[in-house]
């Protein structure tokens, strides 16, 4: 059969005309599902909910929208998941068509940074204040508070969540948060933890927690600073106190501490001096939970030579010291963090 070159040509150039003129793909590149981009960012969804009160299922169902499943020109090309515009942004913009022309976008080292940023926009804005006052778990409440608070233009916005949220099923995610079961959700999934911080420091690996060692000089303020982390979070992922000294070689963790310690720790035995908050930063497990794994309260210590244990409930009680003002971690959803 001959063919016809010239045909096949004016074909070729009829289904390039057909395709869609936004977010096609390069030829050989495939675009990402909105599965994938749930299962790529739902980890980092439930960290932020876990650290500021933004509904998981509201972050990444905005991320789905805003991005197109992280397939947009803005998430490609400035990492911006959410199309913060800049405002009063000092950081790299990008510009992009949207309500106008050549609007101006945030532009971000990488997509934590965007969920991070996110998070921030929500907490410091006095419009967006209300819905912190909903029940964490009210989605419907959060989508329509977005759209009533101006987050977006378009009149269907909170319609258009809501139907990502429930047909993705999104709130599951909310629930791992609520009912306490982040920890074991991540062990479950081995999702990877890795989070930018733009530093010379070493970033080491602890219980799947990252925390640095101190150096001399260092204070809770300086580090905050130099990590970019908000203004409460070294404070309470560490249990420290305002006005601390911190002698170098101090483990600070840059993330929430886990329920439980890792795999083949199952039990410390309390050596001289040490402490309930000692023995919590050698295996990054959050003190609440050490204290009801042990049968203690608040602020009790363990004699030298006791077992605590790390992993499940000990049936026996621990020996005691008489109880001490030890500093508590206060419970993750009721603090609010400032940057």
């Amino acid at each position: 059969m001959k063919l016809n070159h010239k045909a096949v040509i004016r074909t070729a150039v009829l289904l390039l005309l057909l395709l869609p003129l936004h977010h096609t793909p390069i030829f050989g590149q495939q675009k990402q599902t909105r599965e994938e981009y749930v299962k790529t960012f739902s980890e980092l969804a439930m960290r932020e909910m876990s650290r500021v009160g933004i509904p998981a299922s509201i972050t990444l169902a905005q991320g789905c929208l805003e991005s197109n499943n992280g397939n947009s020109t803005l998430a490609v090309k400035g990492n911006n998941h959410f199309g913060i515009k800049c405002h009063e942004w000092k950081g790299k913009k990008i510009y992009h068509d949207d309500d106008k022309r050549k609007e101006c976008f945030r532009s971000y080292a990488s997509a934590y940074e965007s969920y991070k940023d996110h998070s921030h926009f929500l907490t410091s804005k006095q419009r967006y204040a209300s819905l912190f006052e909903l029940n964490p778990h009210d989605y419907r409440g959060w989508a329509k508070g977005l759209k009533k608070a101006g987050y977006a233009t378009a009149n269907n916005y909170a319609t258009l969540l809501t139907r990502i949220i429930e047909e993705n099923e999104l709130y599951q995610y909310d629930l791992v948060v609520l009912e306490g079961d982040l920890d074991d959700y991540i062990d479950s999934t081995s999702l990877p933890a890795g989070h930018d911080f733009q530093t010379h420091r070493n970033i080491l690996l602890n219980n799947s927690i990252e925390y640095i060692l101190t150096e001399p000089g260092d204070s809770p303020e300086s580090l905050r600073e130099e990590l970019g982390l908000y203004k409460n979070e070294i404070y309470r992922y560490n249990n420290l106190y305002k006005g601390i000294n911190l002698e170098p070689g101090t483990i600070i963790y840059l993330q929430p501490k886990r329920s439980k310690a890792a795999r083949g720790n199952e039990i410390h035995k309390v050596e001289e001096g040490q402490t309930m908050y000692d023995i919590s930063q050698i295996y990054g497990v959050k003190l609440k939970y050490l204290y009801r794994k042990n049968h203690m309260t608040e602020g009790e210590q363990p004699l030298e030579g006791s077992e605590i244990y790390l992993r499940r409930k000990n049936r026996e009680p621990v020996l005691k010291l008489e109880s001490t003002q030890e500093k508590y971690e206060e419970e993750e959803m009721q603090f609010r963090f400032e940057y």
